[in-house]
């Protein structure tokens, strides 16, 4: 009203020079914009929300802020949400389930447009919520089970059975499975290894599960772990690359060559993977598309377009190097 008054025009002009500038008169959207540089005037976000019962802001809950990973899929989404003049609040789970719904409400309270969601349990956490009825999600990483499941990444569960096959396929007779953060991608990754074990003929019984964050220094002590109860160990799957990293220090610590007496693989492709000494042997995973298309993905259900592919898998490489 103080921006009305100051300009000389009803509060309905105003409004429509905001929303709408060309149907104003030249004369008046000069005073307009005189008064609101004069008042230091703020379009109020969360007025307009109330008055279109949609906002322009998507809701993004990832487990971590300072992983690679995440950061490189919040970059795709960013490019992709300020192409489409939408802006995002990111939450920061923890891995909790706990901290997951708290965050899920919080966010509901703000009308959010939509969610790109880093989890199943998100997922399943957001179906309780009767608000989220008419709110579009979409799944990044991993895959839904079916086209009416919004989700846009791999199949963890063939990840994990292709790194199997390749330390089979090199010979290696008692490979180890090495995990931290008991997250249910990892679990995935460890289901698919399994079963390309089992269908070799090879006994999956050497593995270690921690539920703390992953470290370099963790890897090191997983490592010291598989070799003091299976010392007939000869090949290490690591959940992800900062694994891996601390199993070949380990394996560098007590003069134990990689490849040759242990192999050593990891997950996602970190940047500094193949500048290890050896190069680490891992999973190239395609984490900014993943944020990119989820993006695109959750605004094209906002705007009403045809979505053919509800469930979009963008795959994954195996970078095989030398630590294999």
């Amino acid at each position: 009203m103080d921006v009305a008054h100051e300009a000389g025009v009803s509060t309905m002009t105003v409004s429509r020079a905001l929303k709408a500038p060309d149907l104003v008169q030249e004369q008046s959207r000069e005073r307009i914009i005189a008064a609101i540089a004069k008042l230091g005037y703020v379009p109020n976000q969360a007025a307009a929300t109330l008055a279109s019962a949609r906002s322009q802001v998507i809701g993004v809950l990832v487990p971590s802020l300072t992983n690679a990973v995440f950061i490189e899929t919040l970059s795709g989404i960013r490019d992709y949400l300020s192409e489409a003049g939408y802006q995002f609040l990111i939450g920061e789970t923890g891995y909790s389930r706990e901290k997951e719904a708290q965050l899920i409400s919080t966010y509901l309270a703000h009308a959010p447009a939509g969610f790109l969601l880093s989890s199943s349990d998100q997922h399943e956490i957001l179906k309780k919520h009767a608000a989220m009825r008419h709110i579009p999600a979409v799944r990044m990483f991993d895959l839904g089970k079916s086209n009416e499941d919004f989700s846009v990444g791999f199949s963890q569960i063939k990840a994990g059975y292709t790194i199997a096959r390749h330390l089979i396929d090199h010979g290696y007779k008692r490979p180890a499975f090495l995990a931290a953060q008991m997250d249910p991608r990892m679990l995935k990754r460890r289901e698919g290894f399994r079963k390309a074990l089992q269908e070799a003929g090879i006994v999956a019984d050497i593995e270690v599960l921690l539920p703390d964050p992953t470290t370099v220094g963790m890897g090191a002590q997983l490592l010291r772990k598989v070799l003091e109860s299976w010392p007939d160990c000869d090949a290490v799957f690591c959940c992800n690359d900062d694994l891996a990293l601390g199993a070949l220090f380990e394996c560098q610590r007590r003069g134990l060559d990689v490849p040759g007496r242990m192999a050593i693989a990891g997950f996602n492709d970190l940047s500094w993977a193949a500048c290890a000494t050896p190069s680490i042997t891992t999973i190239i995973t395609p984490r900014y598309e993943i944020g990119y298309k989820a993006a695109e993905m959750l605004i094209d259900q906002l705007r009403g377009k045809a979505i053919p592919k509800g469930r979009l898998d963008l795959g994954f490489e195996l970078a095989v190097r030398e630590s294999t």
